[in-house]
């Protein structure tokens, strides 16, 4: 008589798979990859996301308070302009940050190619480039800084009308800044860990995507800035 395996035992070998809502739960709680996004990835998304809403806010605000000032608003030629050689140049320090912080996107994304190739020595040396062209764009905005300080420009006062622009303009830019300064050391870290080989023993350069865009939503945001503030 041929031995038949008993059906109680039979159905408890065989492997149960979750459906439904059961399926998405187990999915999420085993730290795995959802819809195929490394978490890394999906957690930038989500902190840009965020981010967007207070640079948002930020500018709404900016913009309200403008619209709705009775005192008139510095002309943004005249604020910003450069003496050079006897000359009033109007705004041509800011088109050489806008100039530098675009370019710095470039090189980001160049760096970002060469890692998906495996290329570390190109990888890092365009991180580095990047982080550098990021830090001159921070010592020409403290210098920028300065130069209205120096000429009585404060969160409270402004010597050319209305004093909501001195507060408006620290807190835009001063938080734009720190953006630009702790991408400034977050691409520097990356990148001397790309030139050491660490990504290259995990066999993943997703990380250099990530930084890549933090770099761009930052430069990203400095275009609605150059916009709304100094062309406006």
């Amino acid at each position: 008589m041929e031995n038949t395996p008993h059906p109680i035992r039979a159905a408890a070998v065989e492997p149960t798979t979750p459906h439904g809502w059961q399926a998405i739960v187990a999915d999420w709680s085993s730290d795995r990859q959802t819809f195929k996004t490394p978490w890394g990835k999906a957690m930038m998304w989500i902190f840009l996301l965020s981010d967007s809403f207070i640079f948002g806010a930020f500018l709404t605000a900016y913009m309200s308070v403008r619209i709705a000032t009775t005192e008139a608003w510095p002309n943004p030629g005249e604020v910003f302009a450069l003496t050079i050689a006897g000359r009033e140049i109007p705004l041509i320090l800011i088109a050489i940050m806008t100039f530098i912080l675009i370019s710095s996107s470039g090189t980001m994304a160049i760096a970002v190619h060469y890692a998906y190739r495996r290329e570390r020595q190109k990888t890092a040396m365009l991180m580095f480039v990047t982080a550098a062209l990021g830090a001159c764009f921070v010592v020409m905005q403290a210098l920028e800084w300065s130069k209205l300080i120096s000429e009585g420009v404060r969160p409270w006062a402004n010597p050319w009308g209305a004093p909501q622009f001195g507060s408006t303009f620290f807190m835009i830019t001063g938080f734009h800044g720190l953006h630009v300064t702790l991408g400034v050391i977050y691409l520097s870290i990356i990148a001397r860990r790309v030139l050491k080989g660490f990504y290259a023993q995990r066999g993943n350069y997703e990380t250099v995507e990530i930084a890549g865009l933090y770099w761009h939503f930052v430069d990203l945001v400095w275009v609605f800035i150059f916009a709304l503030f100094y062309l406006w």
